[in-house]
This record gives C-alpha cells, sequence and structure tokens, in this order.
C-alpha cells in the first residue's frame, strides 16, 4: 500500500461523552446544570439525535430534506442537527446552537490513542495519507489543535467535494489528490460506507467504534501499509 485513506469519526476521533457536551454547551449559555439533569438531558437529545452519535430514532417531516443533504451542505448540516436539538424541550435557550458549536472545536472531540502514533509511523515510513470523510463542516483546525495537521497530506470532506462515501467518486477523489492508483490505498474506517472504497477499486479496513479515548484497533494499520 502506497497510500492511507483514513475516516475521521470513529476512527480517529470521537465526539467527546454525552454528558460533558450537555453540560459545556450549557455552560456556554450561562446555565450551570448538575450532573443528573446534564444525564437525562443527554439521553434524550442522543435519541432525538447528535451528530457523531446514533442515528435519530425519527426524523421530523421538516427535517427531511436538511437531514437527506445534511454531508453535503454546511447549512444542512447546521440545520439538521440543531433541528433535532430543537425537538428536546430544554429550558434553556440557545442551547440547540450551543450543542453544535461543540462539534465545531477541538474540545469538543477526543483524538483516540492510537491517532497520532499512528499517523506519525506513517508519515515516517513515507505512505501517504488522506482523511476522508461524510461531515458538513471543516475539521483540518481540529488537526492543527492536535499537531496532527503535517501529517496529513490532504482532506477529502463530502460537503467540499459533493460526494459522500460510499461513493466510489470520493475514493477516486482521495487517490487523485495523493498521486496514487485506487489498488494501492487502503482505506480505514468504521462503517459500511467505508467498506465501499472496495468498489472504488481499494482495500478496506473496517475497525471496531470505541468510546472516547479507548483503543480502537487502528495501530494495526501499520502492518498492512507498506511503502
Amino acid at each position: 500500500m502506497q497510500a492511507v485513506l483514513l475516516d475521521f469519526h470513529g476512527t480517529l476521533a470521537q465526539v467527546e461523552e454525552p454528558r460533558e457536551w450537555v453540560l459545556a454547551a450549557a455552560a456556554s449559555c450561562g446555565v450551570e446544570l448538575d450532573r443528573v439533569r446534564a444525564t437525562a438531558l443527554a439521553d434524550r437529545l442522543l435519541t432525538a439525535g447528535r451528530a457523531g452519535g446514533p442515528l435519530p430514532t425519527r426524523v421530523p417531516p421538516h427535517l427531511a430534506e436538511l437531514w437527506a443533504d445534511r454531508d453535503l451542505y454546511e447549512h444542512a448540516h447546521r440545520g439538521a442537527y440543531t433541528g433535532l436539538a430543537e425537538t428536546v424541550e430544554t429550558g434553556i435557550g440557545g442551547l440547540a446552537d450551543a450543542l453544535y458549536e461543540r462539534l465545531l472545536v477541538p474540545a469538543g472531540w477526543v483524538p483516540y490513542p492510537d491517532t497520532a502514533p499512528t499517523l506519525t509511523a506513517l508519515r515516517a515510513a513515507g505512505v501517504r495519507v488522506a482523511v476522508v470523510s461524510n461531515i458538513g463542516f471543516d475539521i483540518r483546525p481540529h488537526f492543527a489543535a492536535w499537531g496532527l495537521a503535517d501529517l496529513v497530506d490532504a482532506f477529502v470532506l463530502s460537503y467540499e467535494v459533493g460526494r459522500c462515501k460510499p461513493d466510489p467518486a470520493i475514493f477516486w477523489r482521495a487517490c487523485g489528490m495523493l498521486g496514487v492508483d485506487p489498488e494501492q490505498a487502503l482505506m480505514v474506517g468504521d462503517t459500511a460506507a467505508d467498506a465501499g472504497a472496495v468498489a472504488a477499486g481499494c482495500t478496506a479496513l473496517v475497525l471496531p467504534t470505541a468510546d472516547p479515548g479507548r483503543p480502537n484497533g487502528l495501530g494495526s494499520v501499520l502492518s498492512l501499509a507498506h511503502p
């Protein structure tokens, strides 16, 4: 393998623990929640649908179009997830927007333990790296804040390229940006959409999803990728 394509959420980083997410968002609205109430709100908000969390149990009709386009347009991504949060009565003005804003800051995410060592080892071995993500906002500032930006050769984000995994076109775009043939690339992710890279001619590795801060097996990439 001359290149590794890496998913972002669930592969390189995970969103912060739900209760901490709610506590931080409420604090930005000037409200200090006790942990019991924060836990209860987090449970309800997860059921409604959280970016980086489980899929919503139901998408209200008025949000259906935004939901369908959430990974193709910034406004749709924000509108879909703030709209879902607004279906939960929290009693805190502006909380839906504050919850979404946590996605946009590095503090709202937790890189997996193997992320930095794996990216460092791939760079040392001369393997080119692209982050390929279905997402509606820019994650480059996150990598910069974590000191990892120089270890990534290309970011291929669905809302920028107009294609979402498992569409083969997004993987072809990544390979083109890295200057490698798909047969020379390994796609690493945690969902069936990531495994869709096989249809583009790449090899795929699907990892188990792990909680924030827990190892997820990312280091196994190093035994598969060779310059």
